[in-house]
């Protein structure tokens, strides 16, 4: 398992990069606008450490977040996305949005905290159950 990101929703995507650039000194390492989705993903890092990132997430048509809702997830790469999906569901953890694409998942910590799955190198091929299973919650 490998660190990845955590995700932090912003109202103003300007405003930030001024602050966790210009001012904190991390440095873009990669930009995603996402007109169907109708937002832009920024990727972050501290120089000589760009494994560790952070993502701002900026939705276009979102207003100003409170102090809960800015947070977003922890991500983390895994080596097989349904070995660990099943694990944790045999271990009473309930898999919020399952990995039917066979590369993203999302479940959450005791203190609802998002923990973002997803699977190292390429999607593995749909399989069952996830293939069928629907959200739960959300995340």
């Amino acid at each position: 398992m490998k660190y990845l990101h955590t995700m932090v929703r912003v109202s103003d995507l300007d405003a930030s990069l001024d602050f966790y650039c210009d001012k904190l000194g991390l440095k873009e390492m990669g930009r995603y606008d996402v007109e169907a989705g109708r937002f832009t993903l920024v990727f972050l890092a501290a120089p000589g450490d760009e494994s560790a990132q952070v993502e701002l997430t900026h939705n276009w048509d979102e207003g100003d977040y409170d102090e809960g809702r800015n947070f977003g997830h922890l991500a983390y790469q895994v080596d097989n996305i349904y070995e660990i999906c099943q694990r944790m569901m045999d271990g009473g953890v309930i898999i919020n949005r399952p990995p039917r694409d066979g590369r993203m998942a999302f479940v959450r910590s005791p203190d609802n905290i998002s923990i973002e799955l997803l699977q190292k190198g390429d999607a593995l091929a749909p399989a069952e159950p996830w293939a069928s299973m629907e959200n739960t919650g959300h995340w």
